[in-house]
């Protein structure tokens, strides 16, 4: 019997995510780290495409519920308390489908790209270690802007914060770079100068041959291998 999963209004076959075992990106997680503005979700687009990472970002979800709320995508100090509270209820609710959503395919062991700002370098360093845990290899992109950048870039999106919660989260960021590089390894961590857009891509390109590189290299995760190759065994068995 095939069982369906749940989420996002969307069903998943759980069948259909075992075939993961021949993605190359399974076992693999990439985090992204930045501030606001730095562009994160541009670098993603450019880099992670065709390799079968699937998106982990509560941004998604967070921006469709502000709307269906009528509430603005632009946060300001002079927000009454009752937008504030409707704002972070809505903020929960987009954790919490994403959290659904990482489960679904956590459980398929698919490659996942974690989309975070990386102020909070515990919480990084958890999650790295849980998803280490359970057979995954992992890797991170930093993407880094100047201050000046990062204030031009967040008063231009659609979804703003104000400007102090722009400088206190990159002055955050920043104090973890040296952090990150210790905690993943400088094979696994690349720092990506994004302050600048231009038609020269080769940032991108460069970026793109390294996670390219790091989807198809073998896992190194002792648990990762384990699981892939009971799986291939079971499919061979057809069980």
């Amino acid at each position: 019997m095939r069982f369906r999963k749940f989420y996002e209004n969307t069903f998943i076959d759980e069948d259909l995510l075992i075939e993961g075992v021949y993605d190359p990106s399974i076992f693999k997680a990439i985090f992204l780290a930045g501030g606001p503005g730095s562009g994160k979700s541009f670098v993603a687009r450019k880099t992670t495409i065709g390799f079968g990472f699937k998106m982990i970002n509560s941004d998604l979800p967070f921006e469709a519920g502000l709307e269906k709320a009528g509430i603005s995508k632009k946060m300001s100090d002079e927000d009454s308390p009752e937008t504030v509270a409707k704002r972070d209820t809505v903020r929960a609710h987009a954790k919490d489908i994403t959290k659904k959503r990482m489960d679904v395919f956590l459980k398929g062991k698919l490659g996942l790209v974690i989309d975070g700002t990386g102020k909070d370098y515990n919480k990084i360093s958890r999650q790295k270690q849980k998803l280490e845990k359970i057979g995954y290899d992992t890797y991170m992109i930093f993407v880094n802007t100047t201050l000046d950048v990062a204030k031009q870039r967040n008063a231009k999106r659609a979804r703003s914060v104000p400007e102090n919660i722009v400088v206190d989260g990159w002055n955050q960021v920043q104090s973890n770079i040296g952090k990150f590089q210790t905690l993943f390894g400088t094979n696994r961590f690349k720092i990506v100068d994004n302050s600048v857009y231009s038609d020269d891509k080769q940032i991108f390109i460069e970026v793109w041959k390294e996670i390219k590189k790091f989807s198809k290299k073998d896992i190194s995760n002792p648990l990762g291998k384990k699981w892939i190759s009971m799986a291939l065994m079971k499919k061979k068995l057809g069980v």
